[in-house]
């Protein structure tokens, strides 16, 4: 990785940059996420670089419906197994959910490295080499394992996907997605919509998953009735409007 000092003003922002390319040159990350963790990073930028109120309450509801699930699957990409491969264990670990390896730009290869990669940071079964089931999809995504995906009750997906989201949904499926942008066919297709950096969101909902983990089912069940999809987006579309605002009265910028 290059070098970069800790007082540099966007050393989060660049230690995530350096982490997809890393990705990239040890064969987890297709050359194409470095575009997608782009444009993520923009939207990222637009919100404030926070986890939002709304944000936090769609980790709740997505804390409770996992700990909830009969089989929840937490899906993992080239983009999430570089950045944040630990917390995905950590989540999978302390939610009682399973890994499993589902790419758009897929080899056995990459199944194979990512698979190694998410071991080396304490997973132990790792699905996706199987491969046996297909959703109705026309790209490699569509390719998942029986036990994995294919029969999970709560599917979380971390970053874009919205075609698979899409299909995951008409399969009856509750999907858990983490996307920055707001209006992306993944956030208006999920079931709840986490509209929060990667990093961020899984730290909260691992913090979340041990302070709920205790709790009934009744609370479990009324965290998600009081949950309004719709209301969340509308909101983080407000905060990126607000933070615009702000950051252009504090430039003497007149917003109009």
């Amino acid at each position: 990785m290059t070098d970069i000092p800790k007082d540099h003003p966007r050393y989060e922002s660049l230690i995530t940059r350096e982490k997809i390319v890393e990705g990239v040159n040890i064969g987890i990350t297709s050359k194409q996420g470095l575009v997608a963790q782009g444009r993520g990073e923009a939207f990222d930028y637009l919100i404030g670089e926070r986890t939002t109120e709304s944000a936090a309450i769609a980790e709740r509801a997505a804390v409770a419906h996992i700990l909830l699930a009969r089989n929840p699957i937490i899906s993992v990409n080239g983009n999430t197994a570089a950045l944040v491969p630990d917390l995905m264990v950590s989540l999978a670990d302390v939610t009682g959910a399973r890994l499993e390896v589902n790419l758009f730009h897929r080899s056995d290869a990459r199944i194979h490295k990512i698979t190694e990669h998410l071991r080396s940071q304490g997973a132990g079964v790792v699905l996706g080499g199987k491969g046996e089931k297909r959703l109705d999809l026309s790209h490699d995504r569509a390719i998942v394992d029986e036990d994995g995906i294919f029969s999970a009750d709560v599917v979380l997906v971390p970053l874009e996907d919205g075609d698979r989201c899409q299909k995951l949904v008409e399969m009856g499926k509750t999907v858990i997605t983490i996307d920055l942008n707001p209006l992306s066919r993944t956030s208006l297709s999920a079931t709840v919509s986490i509209i929060d950096n990667v990093t961020r969101a899984l730290s909260n909902m691992v913090q979340f998953t041990k302070d709920m983990k205790g709790k009934s089912k009744d609370s479990l069940l009324d965290v998600i009735d009081a949950y309004d999809n719709d209301r969340v987006i509308s909101d983080s579309l407000y905060s990126m409007q607000e933070n615009l605002k702000n950051k252009a009265e504090e430039r003497g910028i007149k917003w109009i």
